[in-house]
């Protein structure tokens, strides 16, 4: 079953949810998510730091903490472009804050996932029940939630994920140049 945005739970709900595993797929290569627009000036502009990203993201940061600590694996996969994007980078340097959180992050060339069924949209799964789907403008910014419980599609996505997290880089190897 596929849930229109008004029915969707709250991401925080979502997230605290799960038991087991909370598996998140990005697929683009920009986002233009408005809350982080005042950071990513600071971080363009170089006097950005990992403090700062800290205080920027401590809400996330306690969420997936919180869920984390109760056992539950928070891994996040990344498909990019290569060269990357300024925003690609911008994300790369955030991204041992994601860690400290508890969350587990790799990356992974697009041209290394010729082959691997992929949803057309970002996504998570949650503990293999159901799948929160991202809608994305062109422009990347966000424009709607979707959720389905379809046996079909969780499987679809969860299928796409271990793909992708199998054939991914672990972000402490993973270097950008």
């Amino acid at each position: 079953m596929t849930r229109k945005p008004s029915t969707i739970p709250s991401f925080d709900e979502l997230l605290s949810s799960a038991e087991h595993s909370a598996l998140h797929l990005e697929m683009r290569d920009v986002y233009a998510v408005a809350e982080e627009a005042q950071e990513r000036e600071l971080w363009e502009s170089g006097r950005w730091t990992l403090a700062d990203g800290r205080k920027a993201l401590a809400d996330w940061m306690s969420l997936v903490a919180s869920v984390s600590s109760r056992g539950v694996a928070v891994r996040r996969a990344r498909i990019i472009s290569e060269p990357v994007t300024s925003y690609v980078r911008y994300e790369h340097a955030l991204t041992p804050l994601n860690i400290e959180a508890g969350e587990s992050v790799r990356w992974l060339a697009r041209r290394q996932a010729i082959g691997i069924p992929l949803p057309a949209a970002d996504f998570w799964l949650i503990d293999d029940r159901v799948v929160r789907f991202n809608h994305f403008s062109g422009e990347g910014e966000a424009v709607e939630a979707e959720m389905s419980d379809s046996a079909d599609v969780v499987a679809l996505c969860s299928s796409a994920f271990e793909s992708v997290w199998s054939r991914a880089i672990p972000h402490e190897k993973y270097a950008i140049s």
